[in-house]
């Protein structure tokens, strides 16, 4: 199974850059590539898992708690993205963020129905497991979703979806707020647009860069400035054009198995510089 998922989460990335790369900022474009894409990987998993047999609980758990949910919140959230961005108003910037606003509110309210889970679930806890992340369990307190994908018992569990929905909302609440503030500093009448005199062209990965502006906006080291307006610095600053949906790529980053591989690198880099310059002193 780890081979076969591997393999399809590759496939997904190469044609996620490929899509990203042709679609600039069009995000109904971008997001109804993309929900192809998924969709595609999706059925192939679906495939895949019907015919396979778990070689335990703890494996099929690991499946339905992590692997799965982490693969379909993707598809959640750019069919998600695409409905958004298809209704949403063309109209004044109020009028825009009162509708992004909107969309907040259903996030916070599934959130809020749902908190008993979404603590168990963010906690690490592991004691409803087998009630929660194995098929076949019946649990007649657990809310029902209804989604097409979740209609065969042989591919999804009590709480499967559940998971998904929460990543996919996670991912939604940080485009959402992107968008937000992307309309509160485009509009300003004194907005401010930093050119640097002299650029030096940055080479590195891209997602260390990312990992840096929301470093930098955490810890408010700009000032009380949008995320987008930093970004934008850092754009000019080193001459390079990071990925078009920050929210995106932030989303993407917390469910990596290392969420700073980018800056957890540069401080290994960083070491290994040091500890050679005290060799080279010793001798």
């Amino acid at each position: 199974m780890i081979d076969f998922v591997k393999k399809l989460q590759e496939e997904i990335a190469k044609e996620s850059d490929r899509v990203e790369s042709s679609k600039d900022n069009d995000y109904i474009k971008l997001s109804l590539e993309m929900s192809h894409v998924l969709a595609d990987a999706f059925d192939r998993l679906k495939e895949f898992i019907i015919s396979y047999e778990f070689r335990s609980e703890e494996e099929e758990i690991d499946f339905f708690k992590d692997v799965k949910p982490r693969l379909f919140c993707k598809l959640i959230y750019y069919r998600k993205i695409y409905n958004i961005e298809m209704l949403r108003p063309v109209a004044s910037v109020n009028r825009q963020k009162e509708y992004l606003n909107n969309e907040l509110d259903t996030i916070n309210k599934y959130t809020n129905k749902r908190l008993d889970f979404i603590r168990y679930f963010r906690s690490g806890a592991t004691y409803l497991d087998k009630l929660y992340f194995l098929r076949g369990q019946t649990d007649t307190e657990q809310y029902l979703e209804a989604f097409y994908y979740e209609l065969d018992p042989q591919f999804s569990t009590n709480c499967d979806f559940k998971v998904a929905r929460i990543l996919a909302n996670d991912m939604l609440h940080a485009y959402l707020m992107s968008e937000i503030e992307k309309l509160e500093y485009e509009h300003r009448p004194c907005g401010i647009q930093p050119f640097p005199e002299t650029r030096l062209t940055y080479v590195g990965p891209k997602n260390l860069l990312i990992e840096f502006i929301y470093g930098f906006d955490t810890e408010g080291y700009f000032g009380n400035v949008p995320l987008t307006q930093v970004a934008s610095y850092i754009e000019n600053v080193f001459n390079v054009r990071l990925d078009s949906n920050l929210s995106r790529a932030f989303s993407d980053m917390k469910i990596r198995n290392n969420p700073t591989q980018g800056l957890d690198g540069l401080k290994d880099a960083l070491l290994r510089r040091m500890q050679s310059w005290k060799r080279k002193k010793k001798k």
